[in-house]
């Protein structure tokens, strides 16, 4: 009966919305990976974005501004991986806090000799269990190519789904938690022993600090860099495509073939 009620309110305030076409184009020119997107779900995401934002509050900390480009921005890209799975998977917090940046979380642990330790660790995002999701903004260009942290981070709310963060989320019904695990854990050790030897990997290297990482990171590229992860890990790719609902390596070849150059004609 909540969550009913809670998807009416959630709707009826996107309904008293309008965003400009002019503001939706101006924020989706800023995150190109959209166009892998089939056109007909565009709408969609953009719908689903409205309704993300009347679910959630979203703070600004050390002097954040929360403007609506910052709104949209990361409303689509926390939308886009849910786009076939629903707004429900993320339906246990409520909170975002954004930061200018990069930025400090303290943390302790204890030894194995039960001496405790206090450091800082400095951080791009975090998501907390039936917490806030916090995200480090960046005015202007990203300067860290290849890595989109809302993504990253609302990937680890998904895997929460179930409880641990561990790189199993909570499968659908037509997804085997076996088939899951014959692909990614093969991929996880092989990506782990190719850091180990000092590759230069074309994913990103923290992707082998544990599964969960590991999850989130191929998840980033699954939507920034289908191809790549397709092409470096395949059946990795093809579990997330059942998970997503999406193939975006079929857009992004597409693109590729319309804009590469033609042949040389012989004279």
């Amino acid at each position: 009966m909540f969550s009913a009620f809670r998807r009416w309110r959630r709707q009826r305030s996107a309904d008293r919305k309008a965003v400009p076409p002019e503001q939706w184009d101006a924020v989706e020119r800023s995150l190109p990976f959209l166009d892998f997107l089939p056109p007909e779900d565009r709408p969609r995401l953009r719908r689903m974005a409205l309704e993300f934002l009347a679910d959630k509050q979203v703070h600004g900390a050390e002097g954040v501004l929360i403007t609506d480009t910052l709104l949209l921005s990361i409303a689509l890209q926390a939308c886009l991986p849910i786009l076939n799975i629903g707004l429900d998977a993320y339906a246990d917090w409520v909170g975002i806090i954004v930061y200018p940046g990069d930025f400090v979380i303290p943390r302790q642990f204890a030894d194995e000799d039960g001496v405790v330790h206090e450091y800082e660790d400095e951080v791009l995002g975090e998501a907390w269990e039936g917490g806030p999701v916090l995200l480090s903004w960046f005015e202007g260009e990203n300067p860290f190519d290849g890595i989109n942290v809302v993504i990253h981070e609302f990937a680890h709310k998904l895997d929460m789904g179930n409880g641990e963060v561990d790189g199993y989320p909570s499968l659908p019904a037509h997804l085997s938690a076996s088939d899951w695990a014959r692909a990614f854990q093969p991929a996880f050790d092989d990506f782990c022993a190719r850091v180990d030897r000092g590759e230069d990997t074309a994913l990103d290297p923290y992707a082998a600090e544990n599964p969960g990482e590991f999850f989130a990171v191929l998840s980033e590229a699954f939507f920034e860099t289908p191809c790549l992860l397709k092409s470096e890990y395949p059946a990795v790719y093809q579990q997330l495509s059942r998970y997503f609902g999406q193939d975006p390596a079929e857009r992004e070849a597409q693109f590729s073939r319309s804009t590469r150059p033609p042949p040389p004609s012989l004279l």
